[in-house]
């Protein structure tokens, strides 16, 4: 087919919105509707994920050196926890800031620490150590005992047990109501882009019988499903920023209680706002221009 031919069966395609206008609204809207359901609901799982990772970075791993260890064993030891694959941060606790601390803990026993206590030699330095990966906490944990001069190194293995299986959970509950939301989306667009095509059957009919080939009748209303899914991902995208916006705005006000929990805040929009954007963009346009050409198969075939 010529360039020309294919520009004119593109204009056609968007003539046809038109004058089709409540068809194409219909579509639009079961669209708009679809992409809303599936981006939205993908949208939360992906923050769930996020806050439950923000928990497991309070699960730390407590590190006590060996009463007495020297400057230099303590900087090997944190060079050693440094270079571990599954390490994210090292923070190092002396024994000064630890009895800073436990007088803090204890004010009723402030004349004790004066009266007895003089300085803070026999308690041992100490690191805290966050992981990258909670589900082997329990091996970093192990790695970091048997290094020299490491006393003890405590962990939760328990609670990093729990998130891993909460993320299990989450993540099969987000991947059915993801499936369910597609399939019922689908069976929307189908059932009106087939309407929309039904109330053309008769001009689709007369353009068969007087020798037009399938391509030529397709183009255009793929044209017009692949324009009105656009439009359609345009449209889901700025109605989600604005969702997206008012709700991070809302959990923001809360960010000192979150961190309290050890919850991570929503991810910024600005960081997916052009993944959003492109995923409605692609999909629309595909879902829109498939559903029409599938649905035009049945009065083609005459």
């Amino acid at each position: 087919m010529k360039l020309s031919g294919i520009k004119y069966l593109a204009d056609q395609g968007v003539e046809n919105i038109w004058k089709n206008k409540m068809m194409a609204f219909a579509t639009f809207c079961v669209l708009l509707i679809s992409l809303l359901l599936v981006g939205i609901a993908s949208l939360f799982y992906i923050n769930m994920n996020r806050m439950i990772l923000g928990l497991g970075d309070k699960n730390e791993i407590a590190v006590f050196m060996n009463v007495g260890a020297s400057d230099d064993q303590v900087k090997e030891v944190e060079d050693a926890l440094k270079a571990m694959d599954n390490v994210n941060t090292v923070e190092f606790k002396s024994k000064e800031s630890a009895l800073e601390e436990t007088k803090k803990k204890l004010p009723d026993a402030e004349d004790i620490f004066e009266a007895h206590i003089k300085d803070a030699n026999f308690m041992p330095d100490g690191f805290s150590v966050t992981v990258k990966d909670n589900d082997i906490i329990s091996d970093t944990t192990a790695s970091i005992q048997a290094l020299p001069n490491v006393k003890s190194a405590s962990s939760s293995p328990q609670v990093a047990e729990f998130l891993k299986e909460l993320r299990k959970v989450i993540s099969l509950i987000a991947g059915a109501v993801v499936l369910t939301l597609s399939v019922v989306s689908m069976i929307m667009i189908s059932n009106t882009t087939k309407a929309s095509v039904y109330a053309r059957r008769e001009e689709i009919q007369i353009m068969k019988y007087v020798g037009a080939t399938n391509s030529f009748i397709r183009m255009p209303f793929f044209v017009e499903g692949m324009v009105t899914g656009l439009f359609a991902g345009i449209g889901a995208f700025f109605i989600t920023w604005l969702v997206y916006r008012s709700t991070y705005n809302v959990m923001t006000e809360q960010h000192y209680l979150m961190n309290a929990f050890g919850i991570q805040s929503l991810m910024p929009f600005s960081k997916i706002r052009l993944f959003v954007l492109i995923a409605y963009l692609l999909v629309g346009s595909f879902i829109g221009a498939l559903g029409s050409v599938i649905s035009t198969k049945r009065h083609i075939d005459v």
